[in-house]
């Protein structure tokens, strides 16, 4: 791809070798920069020879500030939480979100006309990806990125490509409108799936009552005392017969061209049978796992809501796991009186060599074929998805098996793992609609803004393993939407 300005790419990882410097990594983002500052000083050592080269090259480099390029990058890494990286420092000694970072800076310094940008915000926390929104607001060219944070596509886009099934589809008016004109097309395809069906009854109806009329209709039959003989009833082909099969036509079309309806909407259905609604569905009490998680305590009812915040490595999936069961806590008990369902960080779906199907259906009752039907309805997977084997999956399409297991069947306490990475825009919305009409408890871990935003439960803050103990939950029996920390 070519842009007159240049072009920047941030890619998802960097690929550098550990014991590159900072300093490498900065000149290969600048790399358009540097080729041109170099042009630039050969033409000056040949000014005699080409003057209108030289000065090209210079309006070219003015154009793009690139006396300032480095300055630019040491302010932007001062707004992304690195301030005074030393450029001779190895690569490997940096963690991967700082090694992140460090590109995106360089990046963004290298000012082209188009920034590429895949997955800009991963890495970053709330007042970097705030800086980050302001900065590319005010991009002269253009942006193009790749991205599932909402917030970020609200803030930033001006239009939504959405590529599904190797389609792509252009929606304007920013993240708003991608949502309205996705609403929109829902209720389209549950009209034409409407008229589909109505349209399919009509013509089995023609095909019924127009039969009945044909079996009413004689072959032949003489006429005493008219002097006509034999009198032949009018042709079997005409009439009733031709109705029905024109109907019959329009059933093998239709068949043919089926209106599907839209996915059914996501469903988290408590079990409520395996608990007392009035009670603990789930509680631990002073427990820790070593050099992990340190003391934690919290109770749960049915219906009650808990946001676990806290650093990177503070434990909160650790939590989690102990919470579900995955994991033996060193100290502490876990009390469990409801069925616990997890959705784990990772996208574990199983063994490899699974397909998707298999992978859904793993442990559970029924045939094939009523799994399949299950999956599909939910729109998670295309039939021609469901052979795949799990281990040529993406993380999104792993998790999407998880997600389709958890929703189809009942657990009394939900516990959510960054439940929004690597899930498409749209199924997030879904998958928060779910949420709000989810009746049994909810233990969600997220860095989602816009969920973290619309959350209305309490917040426990998990400190670390090597810092104080987070705080103690419990419920509140009166106000079921509460949960109290100390």
């Amino acid at each position: 791809m070519v842009a007159p300005g240049g072009v920047g790419y941030l890619p998802q990882s960097l690929e550098l070798p550990p014991d590159a410097t900072v300093g490498g990594a900065i000149d290969l983002a600048l790399a358009d920069l540097r080729g041109l500052e170099a042009r630039m000083r050969e033409a000056e050592r040949a000014l005699g020879e080409d003057m209108d080269g030289y000065a090209e090259l210079v309006a070219e480099f003015e154009a793009r500030d690139g006396y300032e390029a480095d300055a630019r990058v040491d302010a932007a890494l001062h707004a992304l939480g690195l301030p005074g990286l030393d450029r001779d420092r190895a690569l490997g000694t940096l963690s991967g979100g700082e090694r992140s970072r460090l590109v995106l800076a360089a990046t963004l310094a290298s000012d082209p006309e188009l920034l590429l940008l895949d997955e800009p915000t991963n890495d970053l926390d709330d007042r970097a990806v705030a800086w980050l929104e302001r900065r590319l607001r005010t991009h002269r060219g253009t942006v193009v990125a790749i991205t599932h944070d909402r917030t970020f596509l609200e803030r930033v886009t001006t239009a939504v490509l959405e590529v599904e099934g190797g389609r792509v589809r252009r929606y304007g008016d920013g993240y708003a409108g991608y949502l309205a004109a996705k609403a929109a097309e829902r209720a389209a395809q549950a009209r034409a799936h409407e008229e589909w069906k109505v349209e399919q009854d009509r013509h089995a109806a023609l095909v019924t009552a127009n039969a009945g009329r044909l079996v009413a209709i004689p072959r032949k039959m003489t006429q005493a005392g008219m002097g006509t003989g034999a009198w032949r009833a009018r042709s079997r082909a005409h009439g009733a017969a031709g109705r029905i099969r024109q109907s019959r036509q329009r059933l093998r079309w239709l068949a043919d061209h089926p209106a599907p309806p839209p996915p059914e909407p996501l469903r988290f259905t408590p079990a409520l049978t395996t608990a007392d609604a009035d009670g603990e569905v789930v509680a631990v009490d002073g427990v820790a796992v070593a050099g992990r998680l340190r003391p934690v305590s919290l109770a749960l009812r049915a219906g009650e809501r808990l946001l676990v915040t806290g650093p990177n490595g503070a434990g909160k999936t650790t939590l989690m796991r102990v919470l579900a069961g995955e994991l033996r806590p060193d100290e502490g008990a876990v009390r469990r009186t409801g069925r616990v369902g997890l959705l784990r960080q990772d996208g574990s779906a199983g063994p490899a060599d699974r397909t998707v199907l298999r992978a859904f259906a793993h442990g559970r009752p029924g045939s094939l074929d009523d799994h399949a039907d299950a999956l599909l309805a939910l729109g998670l997977f295309r039939p021609s998805e469901l052979g795949l084997r799990v281990g040529g999956l993406s993380y999104g399409q792993r998790r999407r098996i998880e997600l389709a297991r958890l929703v189809s069947e009942p657990v009394d306490v939900l516990l959510l793992d960054e439940p929004t990475n690597h899930l498409s825009p749209m199924l997030v919305e879904q998958l928060e609609e779910a949420l709000a009409a989810y009746r049994g408890a909810l233990v969600i871990v997220t860095h989602d803004r816009r969920l973290r935003a619309a959350f209305t439960g309490s917040r426990l803050t998990v400190t670390g393993p090597r810092a104080g103990s987070g705080r103690t939950c419990s419920g509140d029996r009166r106000d079921p939407s509460r949960v109290r920390c100390r």
